[in-house]
């Protein structure tokens, strides 16, 4: 096809190919869309026909993106929130209250695109945030101290999962580790399974290591990583430059993938929760 012959992609052929690339199958994102797997199917064949290019590469009963799938991810999400702009400036202007729990894990800059995104379109809505360890979050929703929670889990999460994360070993990129001696740990210790982990893997392989560093929150554990105080887990999209991830080789045995998700109270302000689903999204 002519480049001047191609037809303009729809948003719902985008809305379509971002969620299967969030859910990774297609019978989880046929169910988020609440359409049939045959439907969607269609779908991503028009888009990628459209596109001249393939989008997903499957791989048993999952899917992953491909390189131009990797390529269109980005810019369909950029669209997908520039159409929701156009669709707000003629929607009833949404008013309530909010209240979000969001992980202290979470990357400083996705959170504040999320909550600033979320004000600055729904202005007449106050948003009261709070930000910890994702293992309450479940609990807080069910006893109705929370409207909507992102949390983690590394087998079944609980809510709609919307996004995998890898956790990785990291040190400074100047540190010296000596398989002879005890690591030394950083690590995030606020009652909850992210600060036990570093010792379970380490216990599981008998390597001997010394809780150098506890601290409640990840801005902290970074800034004992990267002074080369310590070793810590943290999520690879969180490693920074001075930073390097240690593997096997290392003697660092590997770690699992988290999935986050999306949990949303029964008797949460519905139109808000959605509002607010949407803009987490689409900040990460």
């Amino acid at each position: 096809m002519n480049n001047s012959e191609r037809t303009f992609t729809d948003g719902n052929l985008l809305r379509t190919f971002v969620t299967i690339a969030e859910c990774g199958n297609l019978t989880l994102a046929a169910s988020r869309l609440n359409r049939s797997q045959s439907a969607i199917s269609v779908q991503l064949r028009k888009l990628e026909t459209d596109l001249e290019t393939s989008l997903f590469v499957r791989e048993g009963k999952g899917m992953s993106l491909s390189p131009g799938g990797e390529k269109l991810l980005p810019i369909a999400r950029r669209s997908l929130s520039e159409l929701a702009k156009v669709q707000s400036l003629f929607a009833a202007p949404l008013n309530g209250r909010i209240r979000v729990g969001i992980p202290d894990d979470f990357d400083e800059g996705v959170l504040e695109l999320a909550l600033t995104e979320f004000k600055r379109s729904n202005p007449g809505v106050d948003v009261i945030a709070t930000s910890g360890c994702t293992a309450v979050f479940p609990d807080a929703i069910r006893k109705g101290e929370l409207d909507i929670a992102v949390c983690s889990a590394a087998s079944a999460a609980p809510g709609e999962v919307f996004r995998e994360q890898q956790a990785v070993w990291v040190a400074a990129k100047s540190m010296t580790l000596d398989s002879n001696t005890s690591v030394p740990l950083a690590i995030i210790n606020h009652g909850c399974w992210m600060g036990e982990l570093p010792k379970v893997k380490l216990d599981q392989i008998r390597r001997p290591y010394n809780v150098a560093f506890e601290c409640t929150g990840i801005m902290s554990q970074k800034a004992a990583i990267r002074a080369g105080f310590a070793v810590g887990i943290i999520y690879e999209s969180n490693v920074e430059p001075g930073m390097k991830i240690l593997s096997r080789k290392d003697g660092f045995p590997p770690l699992p993938k988290f999935k986050r998700s999306i949990v949303i109270a029964s008797e949460a302000p519905q139109d808000l929760a959605q509002a607010m689903s949407r803009a987490i999204r689409q900040a990460v």
